[in-house]
C-alpha cells in the first residue's frame, strides 16, 4: 500500500466530493501552495490512488431510475467456466457492477434499468444467454437508502 499522509488524505477526500475543484481552490483548502498541491495530486494519480475523474449522472433523468440485483449460481467452478461467464457479463451494457461472491450465490450483478419491461428485455437478451448459469434470482430495489462513491479515508 502506498504511504499517504494527512494532507494526501485531505486532498483525496476533497477530490472524491468535487473532482472539478480548481487547483487554486484545492490548495487553499489544504493550506499548501498551488504548485505543492499540483505535485501531490500528480503523484496520487501516478501511484494509482486516483484512478479517474468522472461525472455522476442522475439516473432518473437519464431514464434508468431502477436498480436490479441479480444473484447467479453457476453449474460449476471450473476456471474456464468462470472466465467465459465473466467475459459474457462484461458485455451487458446495463451492468453497473459484477462481484464474485462467497456465500449462496457465485456472482452478484447490479443493473441500472428503466422499468420492469426494460429488465425483461435485458433478461431475455443477455442474462438468459450467460454461459454456465444454473440458478438466477432477481430483486428490484424499492429505494436507495444510502449511496456514495467516496471511500472512507
Amino acid at each position: 500500500m502506498t504511504e499517504i499522509d494527512a494532507t494526501d488524505r485531505r486532498i483525496l477526500s476533497i477530490l472524491q466530493k468535487d473532482g472539478r475543484i480548481t487547483n487554486a481552490d484545492l490548495s487553499a483548502r489544504v493550506n499548501l501552495s498551488a504548485s505543492a498541491t499540483h505535485r501531490r495530486v500528480q503523484r496520487l494519480e501516478e501511484e494509482g490512488l486516483i484512478k479517474s475523474y468522472v461525472a455522476l449522472l442522475n439516473r432518473r433523468l437519464i431514464g434508468r431510475p431502477s436498480t436490479v440485483f441479480v444473484e447467479i449460481t453457476l453449474s460449476g467452478q471450473a476456471t474456464e467456466l468462470l472466465e467465459a461467464f465473466e467475459r459474457a457479463v462484461r458485455a451487458i451494457p446495463d451492468l453497473l457492477e459484477c462481484h464474485l461472491m462467497a456465500g449462496t450465490a457465485d456472482y452478484l450483478l447490479k443493473l441500472a434499468v428503466g422499468d420492469t419491461d426494460d429488465f425483461a428485455r435485458i433478461h431475455r437478451e443477455y442474462l438468459t444467454r450467460l454461459p454456465g448459469v444454473a440458478q438466477m434470482h432477481s430483486s428490484f430495489a424499492l429505494r436507495t437508502v444510502a449511496e456514495t462513491t467516496a471511500l472512507p479515508l
